[in-house]
């Protein structure tokens, strides 16, 4: 049919009847056949596999049966009865569901009713006249019972009967399986010859329609090719004859290349009007600028900018600049305010107002040859961080486009940012220039001043204006000289808080160097005693002596961890490690440290465990392990005489804010974060403190928030000392602070221990208060909360060992409190283990101090341990170069020559010893420092100054791992 428009829609929905007819045709052959299949399988899917579920049931129920009455008869036990209970009530039934699904199997169904007489004399013959003599406790017929074999034989026979039903069931679903895999593969044959046939008919159909789709779509590509090669000229457009879909293809084509030319516009414009912005100071010339560049570009014949402008506490909008309004006959409004004509509205509202068919009178545009009247208006605000800076309008007489109201857009930011910068600039300027004028005034009024008191006596109404001009000056000056004594009454007071805060800091450095002079004057006495008289001294007097110096380098060691934990805490690199914490264990841990020091002091101490305490926290065990530490030792170094009570129960839930009313009710999330106790001194004595106090709200809002019935634990340890005045409970717990700060005072101590108490507290998330009376003691409560994040580490047996933080931590104590050290007490059966463990092997020892070389030389060869010395990285790789049969390495890790680290990963890389282990020596305590040196190829870590019973229970580990891998 001539005319007739065959669009591709038709010929795809041709070619789509087509297919689909042919797809109906072999759907219905293949539904009828799959519906015969589906009959099949459901047979065999529900009916064969509910016949072997129910016969594999039955036969579970009878030996659930056995085996319960076995259980019951050997043991007694009732529990033991109720798979015998469970299986008698089930056979029967998974009895009757097999019989009714064999109703069209005779032959089965009576094989099914054979066994079931079987099972009720085992039942009542077997189970339940076992069951019944063990009961009243007959076990001598019991035995013969099961002596004459009776219920095996009832079983066995059942066994056999049910594994040939079994049988004979499996061969049937054999033979139906077979039958429909035949019937299966009759359907593939008819699938595939069908699949055949409309596989045909589709490619017959596809490539008539193809051919006819093809060849108009490669004309519109043959077209686009060619616009590609003009180097994208947008202005190019696509033209197709044809009127199918093709042609709406084109048009498409031609409406993004429209679009792609209206984005290069408006690019190419925003560059333009951007560049334009650069090197201009005044806001006029901005404005001049901006409205002549952009008028243009909107095909606009009018064009205004009006600037905001504040007037005292009215703000309008007033007229800066134009573009072709410099006609008298051209009305133009000077200023608006808000809400006040379009240019109002559209500030007050921060939107754009688009209107056409403006009538004839509105305005006219006059040239040369004549005048006329737009027809379109556009006026659009100048938005700069949500504030309305400008208002511009344009008139037009053709319509604005789409692109003309992109680019104002995307101008507003940029021009609303130039407008704010350039009146920023403009404005310094004039406080400038005012500052000179000012200047020039007070310099002229002064002279005026001066020629007016020359003319008082002449003039009586002049000398009464002179009067109340000095009355106004004399007030001026009143009111600075009140704002100079505040400012000096501020900066007495900020000095007297410096001062303050370095008197505490002078006091601590005072207090410091006595505590750290202390046990070193002790050290070079007595080791300097040792040196001179040596000889002369009996073993006894020089093992005190060694005594004493040990005691004194451990209370030196403890010092410089506190003010490395205090730094640590400042700078926020404490760790916290979260585990759980065996709350039943702290009372014996407690009593074990401190009962020697309540001996020694002839005071009681108690550890007090209420009955509802949780067993297991989650927390950090050795930082609270050291906040008690410090609690207790305070409390036994200022208790002369009486009691020292520790007690160890749930807080109250009005007390930390979980009850009705509770300050989680009312206060958000609480910062947790560390605090710098230095930071905190700098802000005075009455802000110091924190968030520790004596009240229930600072105890509840100290802690995170907790959900309801979360533990949290309450430890309170309670003196009879000599107590805390009450102006001073604040500021104990301040870094640099104690009651008594004075190098003469009574009690010893840096004021540290509070301190870091009050830091590990809230890193815990937990509060700390006290409550004190001078004369009666004091009771400090520790707040500690189950934390709800736990995480695990499990660390090997030899992770422990070489963990000499911890070591250290649980001797800490006794040094401490000056106790006497029990590190001399060696068990007989351990030296006799070293000595043999140790005598003989040999060690290369890496270390450029002689003082370290001679005490570990000493220490290592009275082990029966042979030593070689290097004294840097280089000598030790010479030395194994030479000769490697070293059973250990000690590797000091800072060295002249070549350092430890180096040197470790020659030995483990290019000298390929592997498996020699190499313990790294280091005074670097630093985070990170053990992963570094097992990095380098350490096997353990330890850090200077070294505990020897430490040293030798490192080497204990990797000699005995060196034996059992031999």
């Amino acid at each position: 049919m001539k005319g007739f428009n065959y669009s591709i829609h038709a010929k795809i929905i041709t070619g789509y009847l087509t297919i689909l007819v042919c797809l109906v045709l072999s759907l219905l052959i293949v539904i009828n056949r799959m519906t015969a299949l589906q009959n099949e399988v459901e047979f065999i899917s529900q009916h064969d596999l509910e016949v072997h579920n129910l016969a594999n049931q039955i036969q579970k129920n009878v030996l659930d049966m056995e085996t319960g009455m076995r259980g019951y008869v050997l043991t007694g036990q009732e529990e033991y009865l109720e798979p015998y209970h469970q299986g008698n009530r089930n056979w029967l039934d998974n009895y009757n569901k097999l019989h009714s699904l064999l109703k069209n199997n005779s032959s089965q169904q009576r094989n099914l009713e054979e066994i079931k007489p079987l099972i009720q004399n085992w039942v009542t013959n077997t189970g339940e006249y076992s069951i019944n003599q063990k009961r009243e406790g007959k076990e001598a017929e019991l035995a013969k019972h099961f002596g004459q074999q009776t219920g095996k034989k009832v079983t066995d026979q059942l066994r056999t009967q049910l594994t040939s039903f079994l049988e004979k069931e499996k061969k049937l679903t054999e033979e139906r399986t077979s039958e429909l895999r035949q019937n299966n593969t009759n359907l593939k044959i008819t699938l595939y010859a069908i699949i055949i046939l409309v596989t045909v008919i589709t490619i017959a159909t596809a490539l008539v329609l193809s051919n006819s789709i093809v060849k108009t779509i490669k004309q519109v590509v043959r077209t686009i090719q060619n616009i590609t090669d003009s180097k994208v000229d947008l202005t190019t457009r696509i033209s197709v004859k044809t009127n199918d879909e093709t042609h709406e293809l084109a048009e498409a084509m031609n409406s993004l290349l429209g679009s792609l030319e209206k984005q290069q516009w408006v690019q190419k414009s925003m560059t333009d009007i951007s560049m334009m912005y650069q090197g201009i100071t005044d806001i006029n010339e901005l404005a001049h600028k901006f409205i002549t560049r952009l008028a243009p570009l909107l095909n606009a014949c009018y064009g205004v900018v009006y600037l905001r402008r504040t007037q005292g506490s009215e703000v309008d909008f007033a007229k800066v600049a134009g573009y072709a309004t410099e006609d008298d006959e051209v009305a133009v409004k000077t200023s608006f305010r808000f809400g006040e004509g379009l240019v109002g509205q559209a500030a007050l509202d921060q939107r754009i107002f688009l209107i056409d068919q403006l009538p004839e009178e509105h305005m006219k545009v006059t040239s040369g040859l004549g005048a006329s009247s737009p027809r379109n208006l556009l006026v659009a605000p100048i938005l700069y961080e949500g504030r309305v800076e400008a208002v511009v309008e344009f008139a037009a007489m053709q319509p604005f486009l789409s692109q003309h109201l992109t680019l104002l857009d995307l101008l507003q930011d940029k021009f609303g940012s130039s407008i704010t910068s350039v009146l920023g600039r403009m404005e310094v300027e004039r406080l400038l220039g005012e500052s000179q004028v000012m200047t020039e005034e007070l310099q002229a009024q002064s002279e005026e001043l001066q020629a007016q008191s020359e003319e008082l006596q002449m003039q009586q109404e002049q000398l009464k204006i002179t009067n109340d001009y000095l009355e106004e000056q004399r007030q001026f000056a009143e009111q600075r000289a009140y704002e100079l004594k505040k400012a000096k009454d501020e900066l007495e007071e900020y000095s007297r808080k410096l001062q303050a805060s370095s008197q505490y800091k002078s006091d601590f450095l005072a207090n410091m160097s006595h505590e750290l002079r202390t046990p070193l004057n002790s050290i070079l006495i007595l080791s300097q005693m040792l040196m001179e008289n040596g000889a002369d001294m009996d073993e006894d007097e020089v093992g005190e002596y060694a005594r004493v110096i040990n005691t004194s380098g451990a209370d030196l060691l403890r010092l410089i961890d506190d003010i490395l934990d205090l730094s640590k805490i400042e700078a926020g690199k404490i760790e916290i490690l979260t585990d759980e914490v065996n709350v039943t264990e702290l009372p014996q841990t407690l009593k074990s440290l401190f009962d020697p020091v309540a001996a020694k002091k002839n005071v009681t101490f108690e550890v007090v465990t209420e009955p509802d305490v949780p067993p297991v926290i989650s927390t950090d065990g050795q930082r609270l392990q050291q906040i008690l530490k410090n609690l207790l030792s305070n409390a036994f170094k200022f208790t002369e005489q009486g009691s020292v009570t520790v007690r160890i129960a749930l807080a109250e839930a009005e007390k930390i804010g979980q009850g009705p009313g509770g300050v989680f009710e009312k206060f958000g999330e609480i910062d947790q974060g560390p605090a710098s106790a230095t930071e905190k001194l700098s802000q005075g004595p009455a802000d110091a403190t924190g968030k520790l106090g004596q009240h229930e709200d600072n105890v509840a809002q100290n802690l995170p928030q907790l959900p309801a019935g979360s533990p949290v634990l309450a430890i309170s340890v309670t003196d009879t000392g000599i107590g805390i005045p009450e102006d001073k409970q604040q500021i104990i717990f301040d870094a640099f602070r104690q009651v008594d700060g004075t190098t003469n005072r009574q009690y010893g101590g840096t004021g540290l221990g509070l301190s870091i108490c009050r830091e590990f507290t809230r890193l815990l998330g937990g509060a700390l208060e006290v409550e004190s009376e001078v004369g009666k003691g004091s009771t400090f409560t520790l707040y500690i909360p189950s934390r709800l994040e736990v995480e695990q580490e499990i660390f090997s047996a030899f992770e422990e060992v070489a963990a000499g933080r911890v070591v250290e931590d649980e001797a800490e104590p006794v040094a401490w409190l000056e106790e006497d050290s029990t590190a001399d007490e060696q068990s007989e059966a351990e030296c006799s283990s070293d000595d043999e463990l140790f005598n003989g092997k040999k060690v290369l020892l890496v270390e450029d101090d002689s003082r370290n070389v001679f005490a570990l030389v000493t220490a290592l060869e009275r082990k029966g341990v042979t030593v070689k010395v290097a004294k840097n990285g280089r000598g030790a790789i010479e030395m194994l170069r030479d000769q490697a049969d070293f059973d250990l390495i000690f590797m000091d890790i800072m060295m002249p020559v070549m350092g430890g680290y180096e040197a470790m990963t020659i030995i483990r890389g290019e000298l390929g010893l592997l498996d020699l282990p190499i313990i790294a020596l280091t005074a670097k305590a630093m985070k990170g420092e053990r992963d570094k040196c097992m990095e380098a190829g350490a096997s353990d870590y330890i850090t200077k100054p070294l505990n020897i019973d430490q040293l030798f229970s490192l080497m204990r580990v990797w000699l005995t791992e060196q034996v059992k891998s031999e």
